[in-house]
């Protein structure tokens, strides 16, 4: 069968739903189509919420009717050729579509690390199809021993639902000094490390599984220390990379970090072929070095670059590169991180100052349910420019991370915080006399 249409997106994920959407809005006359390999997909950042928070694994189905709604086409189907001459995809089941603009929405594929018996029986990646979560999920709940291998925010934010399940030991095994290394300094990663460890989560760090022990099931791990650990289940939490096969078999190029190479307006080497979300390449915003930031939020604001400008370009992107803008939620605590920590900033090479204020969430600090709220702010000792931030505490903190992170967009200097200008209220805010974004400023401002 042969299928013609304007517009075709391969990818059911939040960056080929957006893109769809903004397609629409922003070409309605154009015929669009949306394949999906998967016949339900789920909410990527809802997966580990499907062990404890939520009641039944489909709650966190993704939706398709907003689509439906605008008049976008659907079809499940399994694209495995990219013919860039004739401009048509082949797919698996031997259907061809051809297409005027082709949108990549392929996604990510979990990273395998190079551990023996990775393959045995009970060893889960983490996959965004709802079936294979489903049983997952059903499977993981007849264990007493999980092995969560990676400390970063996959494996954080399941050790916590895991710590939930009564009789389950749980274990986190990650190779660097702390949990989320990556995204936080050390005095922020201790914070999550106290409270899954108030859970009764074991966590190992500077530690690595070197083998998966067993027959054909999972039964124990044996560590880098020499270690061999009673397990029956291990969940693979160590992130993922970009799903490029497609791309690269059509002969489109890939960036240094190994993302499909895209321009500012999410434009591969092919001019009618867009590429958007994990699989795509970004570009860390001060250093311009390719940077693995897969991030549905980061996704859904490519996509609506590339479903603009698809035939004109409509939208002017004004963020020439990727910000890091990460928030969990961990036992009731709130963190987040945005831009560069303070050790990356000095890994790139910055001469850098930081400022940390602690605060009550509202005022007075006697109201209910009031909170601390831990914040630091990372510049550039040259330019005063704001480099990162993070913050820990409670609800606020959600917000108050974006807020950090559209004034790293904006390169606001230290005494532009110093006299940011705010709305407070007692309920919904800490004090306009202690406000946490200018008080790490104004200490900051100490070290100039």
């Amino acid at each position: 069968m042969k299928r013609n249409t304007d517009v075709l997106i391969i990818g059911g994920g939040p960056a080929g739903i957006v893109c769809a959407l903004t397609a629409r809005w922003n070409y309605p006359e154009k015929k669009i189509l949306l394949m999906r390999d998967v016949e339900q997909g789920v909410i990527p950042c809802g997966i580990p919420y499907m062990i404890s928070s939520l009641e039944k694994p489909e709650q966190n189905a993704a939706s398709y009717s907003s689509l439906e709604k605008q008049g976008v086409d659907l079809v499940v189907e399994r694209a495995v050729r990219i013919d860039r001459k004739t401009k048509t995809v082949h797919t698996e089941s031997g259907n061809d579509y051809l297409y005027e603009k082709l949108v990549l929405a392929l996604g990510s594929t979990p990273i395998l690390p190079p551990v023996s018996g990775i393959e045995k029986k009970g060893v889960y990646p983490i996959k965004k199809d709802l079936g294979y979560l489903t049983k997952m999920v059903e499977d993981i709940k007849k264990c007493r021993k999980i092995l969560v291998l990676g400390g970063g925010f996959i494996g954080v934010e399941f050790a916590d639902e895991l710590s939930r399940i009564k009789g389950l030991e749980v274990v986190v095994v990650e190779m660097l000094p702390h949990l989320l290394a990556n995204s936080f300094d050390p005095e922020f990663s201790k914070l999550v490390e106290e409270k899954l460890r108030s859970q009764g989560v074991r966590i190992l760090t500077n530690t690595r599984v070197e083998e998966i022990l067993g027959d054909e099931k999972v039964q124990k791990a044996r560590l880098s220390n020499g270690d061999e650990m009673d397990i029956d289940r291990v969940i693979l939490g160590i992130g993922a990379k970009p799903n490029t096969k497609l791309a690269t078999d059509a002969g489109l190029e890939l960036g240094r970090g190994k993302g499909i190479w895209v321009d500012e307006y999410m434009r591969t080497t092919d001019p009618d072929i867009f590429a958007i979300g994990d699989c795509a390449g970004k570009r860390e915003f001060f250093t311009r070095k390719d940077a693995p930031i897969l991030l549905a939020s980061i996704a859904t604001a490519e996509a609506r670059v590339a479903g603009a400008n698809l035939y004109q370009l409509k939208v002017l992107r004004e963020n020439k590169g990727t910000i890091g803008i990460f928030s969990t939620y961990v036992g009731g605590l709130v963190l987040g991180s945005a831009g560069m920590t303070e050790n990356t900033a000095k890994r790139e090479g910055f001469d850098v100052i930081s400022g940390k204020a602690e605060v009550v969430d509202k005022h007075p600090s006697k109201l209910p349910g009031a909170q601390k709220v831990l914040i630091k702010l990372v510049f550039s000792k040259e330019s005063q420019a704001l480099l990162g931030g993070q913050v820990a505490g409670g609800m606020s903190c959600g917000e108050l991370i974006n807020t950090i992170g559209i004034a790293i967009q904006k390169r606001f200097t230290i005494t532009e915080l110093e006299t940011f200008q705010m709305a407070t209220h007692p309920y919904l805010t800490p004090p306009p006399t202690m406000y946490p974004l200018v008080l790490a400023a104004q200490n900051a401002a100490k070290s100039r």
